[in-house]
């Protein structure tokens, strides 16, 4: 279902930011196997730690965690003290220093982003369910661009951390 939007091109781009501060919220809605409002807090710093693990030579510390969020140490430390407890991470030993402890999805915090990513689509299936196939598709993919363009800013230099 395609709707004209009949706000200015000025009014549309000035709406984009509060709009990006609602997404986050569809992980409320309740679809099925809903996520915990506590473990929807978490999934933010598991997926950052998950997210820069992959990337190869790259080790997350608790210190790396409060960059990422950009918030202090401490408050950084609380929440992954928190996440630790919950079972969802493990601290291990740095395979690049091996004085440097490092953090690592345990089972079950792999467990629970794969249920907090098929939630994502649950949530953005019955959010869309009216849009055409095309329209779903091209919010995807600009969706994914838009990612992808704020990933380039590291390598561009203009984003301390993307």
């Amino acid at each position: 279902m395609t709707v004209k939007d009949s706000r200015t091109a000025d009014e549309l781009l000035d709406a984009v930011g509060p709009a990006f501060g609602k997404l986050r919220r569809t992980s409320l809605l309740e679809v099925e196997n809903p996520i915990s409002a506590k473990d929807l807090s978490r999934t933010l710093v598991l997926n950052l730690i998950q997210e820069h693990n992959r990337e190869p030579g790259s080790e997350v510390t608790v210190g790396r965690v409060a960059e990422l969020l950009g918030t202090d140490p401490s408050v950084a430390s609380r929440m992954v003290s928190d996440i630790i407890k919950a079972g969802y991470l493990v601290r291990a030993a740095s395979q690049l220093d091996g004085r440097r402890t490092v953090l690592e999805l345990s089972p079950q915090g792999e467990e629970l982003m794969t249920r907090f990513r098929k939630h994502q689509r649950d949530a953005f299936d019955y959010i869309t369910a009216d849009w055409s196939d095309s329209d779903r598709l091209d919010f995807a993919r600009l969706m994914l661009q838009y990612v992808d363009s704020l990933d380039a800013l590291k390598t561009r230099g203009l984003a301390k951390d993307a």
